[in-house]
């Protein structure tokens, strides 16, 4: 299946490092090898990259772990294709806009063709992928229940977590979803976080020979949460997600937690 990548910061950050060791896996030490992608908020702006090529050997992959856009959350994924063609359209992350918000999401893992046959209202795939299918759903879910932005995002965040718990139904469902200030992240098989924070020490990457001392790049102040299907680092203790659970944050903290429903 695929792999994800997001980021919480309470102050832009670059995600260079965790990135570098992320592309490796996508036809380098892993077989992701269908496409990657990657997107960074910049206040209400979202910037995103996307390549059907493989990202261990995609130029413009080398291009976003060698140029330093400092961003407060991002979400990344990189594709072994299941369900729909390798092409552009079929290459996460996926946005659409809600309540004047661009939202963004990337989902790894299979649901059951029945997630076709669910019906959509105002969001519609651009590509042919359960992924995509899924997210347009929760999306109508999301805006038919709420027509304009809730001032308790604890009742959002319920919601969304019953919605996540309707797809596990359908087989295997990690997400990472934002719409600029909160991160949702939800895991039914692998997905783990490291929050790094004063005193920050020295983290070395799996996949490659490649070593950073955050004490030296950051202030005493930063908060950088990194979240991934798997740990990327080998010397750092990584925080697992449980099935059914949903971490929420913001500004690299924790903001809610949710566990499976009975």
């Amino acid at each position: 299946m695929c792999e994800l990548l997001g980021m919480s910061a309470n102050v832009p950050t670059d995600i260079c490092f965790s990135f570098t060791g992320l592309m490796q896996r996508g036809g380098g030490t892993g077989p992701h090898k269908d496409g990657w992608g990657i997107a960074f908020y910049e206040g209400c702006g979202l910037r995103i990259f996307h390549d059907p090529a493989p990202s261990a050997q995609s130029r413009i992959a080398q291009l976003i772990a060698e140029y330093p856009i400092k961003s407060r959350i991002v979400i990344s994924h990189i594709r072994q294709a299941n369900v729909g063609k390798v092409c552009l359209e079929n290459t996460h992350p996926f946005d659409r806009e809600l309540w004047g918000r661009k939202w963004c999401y990337a989902h790894n893992g299979q649901l059951d063709p029945e997630i076709f046959n669910w019906p959509l209202q105002h969001y519609f795939p651009v590509g042919s992928t359960d992924s995509e299918y899924a997210f347009c759903w929760l999306l109508d879910q999301i805006r038919n229940t709420f027509p304009t932005p809730p001032q308790d995002y604890a009742t959002l965040t319920g919601f969304i977590h019953r919605c996540c718990e309707t797809l596990r139904s359908l087989g295997v469902f990690n997400l990472l979803l934002s719409e600029s200030t909160h991160l949702f992240t939800y895991c039914t098989t692998r997905l783990c976080w490291i929050t790094r924070q004063s005193p920050f020490g020295e983290a070395q990457l799996s996949d490659c020979d490649v070593a950073v001392n955050f004490e030296a790049v950051t202030t005493p102040n930063d908060i950088v949460t990194v979240i991934a299907t798997d740990p990327l680092t080998n010397n750092e203790t990584w925080s697992k997600l449980e099935t059914g659970e949903m971490v929420v944050f913001v500004d690299g903290k924790v903001a809610r937690r949710l566990h499976t429903t009975p």
